[in-house]
């Protein structure tokens, strides 16, 4: 009898021993330990994320495992100052992960593939990053997900119709990107939050989404329907002629029934009646046809800016009836001589139409006529100028001419439309080529060709500011446009404040670029404009949005974060990590720097002129060889010291 209780007792003292062997096994992710600090080992990050190798990993920060301490379940790492490429298989090799959180950090590269392997996520936060590419696939494997916020990046293309394998998602954020295309028809129906706003979106929105908030879309190319405005054609469409009144006169019944020559009759004279129609079709078809081959240089239903001049401006009545010129020229497009188009508002309007972007004064599309011409049409918003002002400013902006600024070729005014007609250039802007598709497959915009930009785009804003006394005063990337032969820079946009209020510009994408004093007084100067010219500076050295940089948590725009980094001797950090695998430049690219950071000076003043700003770029190209205009191959100039390369601005550029 005694004998059963030791038994016993020695078999439970085993168990507890086998159970604590087992959990102290357990109570180590090792694997996914490894996987955390290989992640750490191979990205750049701030000293506030210290890992102790010696302690378990679940006790580190922003780390937190199961109950049984055997593998990572949630990962908050919110703006602890990482930069660069997530490195594989890392993160990715965390399986068990249901959380994982890196927003308001500095982390670029496309999102990993490798993310598919987390299967078990619900909970994906990126935002305030620069992650770039597509829409990452892998992401709609993760048929779990509940929230994925990958908002405020550079994401471009468009979004998946895969997004609908997520149909246990409550919130999906994807503004403040560069998505394009149209919104895929997804059904969700757990789905409580969404936002596509601040993208480049297009077309109706899909009945399924049509419940939520104008705001979730607003501010995109061209979307319509839903909670937004009707969809609308691209282009205003001739006014319909008034019908007829319908017949007062009462309808007698007659239930007589038709004799069969009667019948007859009838069959004859509707066939009769239908011959006549089409040989009247026919004719009118030959007719026009014959007028056509005839056409002049300048056809009817054309005028030039000069018959505007000499048949003077119009009344005050016309201008609220939206009139045109007097009699014959009503409606008609006003062209500029020396132009190469002949074409009228009619072929105009039969155009097919393509949107091209959206921007502060209006969208911009490309058409292309029936006899295969292709011009850019930009639909003006919000003209708060009169028929007289308007005619007369785009007298002074269509006699503009330099090979660095984009020509007006013609203009439309009437009550409700008012369009500029331009050349379109297929090589598109600098927006697009510095940040479309950055990633996998991209070809990198190089050196040479941004200093080249950066000389052409300097002489065409001297044009305007000393020969024409003109302001542009939307200075942006994607204003200037680039020649398809040897990516030289066209400025558009020029000289239209006059035509609006100034309370126009408001919008974020082009804060960026705006001086302090303008979004104080709102009123563009020559200063102003130097302003904007130095953030492009920037922008081509960086390969940075102005509005989209950030430095941790806090929201900063470009010329504060680049000041931020040279003041603690980072200037490496500040270029674009696409013109670093070359040194040889990165002298040449500290001088432009230093042109950059004078532009952007706070105090007006202390900026220098423009025709200044031109010097010191070809100053500098000058220096560079024997090649055309100045520019040759960067593996010409010398590699600098590091202290050429890495020394802040001079004095007197600090704002």
């Amino acid at each position: 009898m005694e004998t059963i209780p030791k038994r016993i007792i020695a078999s439970l003292y085993t168990l507890l021993l086998l159970l604590n062997a087992t959990n102290i096994v357990k109570s180590e992710p090792t694997q996914d330990k490894q996987s955390l600090l290989s992640f750490l080992s191979q990205i750049h990050h701030e000293n506030r994320l210290q890992w102790n190798p010696s302690e378990s990993a679940c006790n580190w920060i922003g780390v937190q495992c199961d109950p049984t301490n055997s593998s990572v379940t949630s990962l908050r790492l919110p703006g602890v100052g990482l930069v660069g490429e997530i490195p594989p298989n890392t993160l990715t090799s965390l399986t068990q992960l249901r959380i994982l959180s890196l927003r308001s950090n500095r982390l670029s590269g496309a999102i990993p593939a490798g993310f598919s392997n987390l299967t078990l996520l619900r909970s994906l936060y990126l935002q305030n990053n620069q992650f770039s590419g597509e829409f990452p696939t892998a992401l709609t494997e993760l048929t779990r997900l509940t929230r994925l916020d990958i908002s405020s990046n550079t994401l471009s293309g468009p979004l998946p119709f895969s997004l609908a394998n997520l149909t246990h998602l409550t919130g999906l954020f994807l503004q403040n990107n560069e998505f394009s295309g149209r919104i895929p028809s997804i059904d969700l129906p757990s789905l409580a939050d969404f936002n596509v706003s601040n993208n480049r979106l297009n077309g109706s929105i899909p009945n399924s989404l049509a419940r939520f908030p104008s705001s979730s879309f607003e501010n995109n190319l061209d979307l319509c329907g839903g909670p937004l405005p009707p969809c609308n054609p691209f282009f205003p469409s001739p006014t319909p002629s008034p019908l007829p009144p319908p017949s007062s006169a009462p309808v007698r019944k007659n239930n007589r029934k038709l004799s069969t020559a009667a019948i007859v009759g009838i069959s004859v004279a509707g066939g009769v009646l239908i011959l006549l129609l089409l040989l009247c079709l026919i004719f009118l078809l030959i007719r026009k046809r014959r007028s056509k081959t005839r056409k002049v240089q300048k056809p009817p239903g054309i005028i030039t800016a000069r018959t505007v001049a000499e048949a003077g401006t119009s009344s005050s009545k016309d201008d609220i009836t939206g009139g045109s010129v007097e009699g014959g020229d009503r409606n008609k497009l006003v062209f500029f001589e020396g132009g190469r188009y002949s074409f009228d508002l009619e072929d105009l309007l039969r155009a097919s139409a393509e949107v091209l972007g959206k921007g502060s004064v209006g969208t911009s599309y490309k058409a292309v006529l029936e006899e295969g011409t292709t011009v850019v049409v930009k639909r003006l918003k919000d003209v708060t100028a009169a028929k007289r002002e308007f005619e007369q400013q785009m007298a002074v902006v269509g006699n503009v001419k330099h090979e660095n600024v984009l020509p007006l070729r013609a203009f439309y005014f009437s009550k409700d439309e008012k369009l500029l007609v331009c050349d379109f250039m297929p090589a598109g802007s600098l927006s697009a080529l510095l940040h479309g598709s950055r990633g996998t497959g991209r070809t990198p915009l190089d050196w040479d060709n941004r200093l080249r930009i950066a000389l052409s785009t300097a002489r065409g804003l001297t044009h305007l500011h000393t020969t024409e006394k003109m302001v542009h005063g939307n200075i942006k990337s994607s204003n200037i446009l680039l020649k398809q032969e040897n990516l030289d820079a066209c400025i558009s946009d020029f000289g239209l404040n006059p035509l609006f209020s100034n309370t126009t510009f408001t919008n974020h994408r082009i804060m960026g670029y705006r001086a302090p004093e303008v979004l104080e007084a709102r009123k563009v100067t020559f200063k102003s404009d130097v302003y904007g010219f130095g953030v492009l500076l920037l922008e081509l050295l960086t390969g940075k949005s102005p509005n989209q940089a950030s430095l941790g948590e806090e929201e900063i725009d470009l010329p504060r974060w680049v000041q931020s980094v040279v003041r603690e001797e980072w200037t490496a950090e500040v270029f674009d990590v696409e013109l670093m695998s070359n040194h040889s430049v990165e002298e040449e690219m500290v001088q432009l720097l230093q042109i950059g950071m004078a532009c952007v000076a706070i105090v007006p003043d202390q900026r220098p002129e423009m025709q200044e700003v031109l010097r010191m770029i070809e100053d500098m190209n000058s220096s560079r060889g024997d090649t055309d205009d100045g520019l040759r191959h960067s593996s010409d100039s010398q590699t600098p010291s590091k202290e050429s390369r890495l020394s802040p601005p001079g004095p007197g550029v600090t704002p």
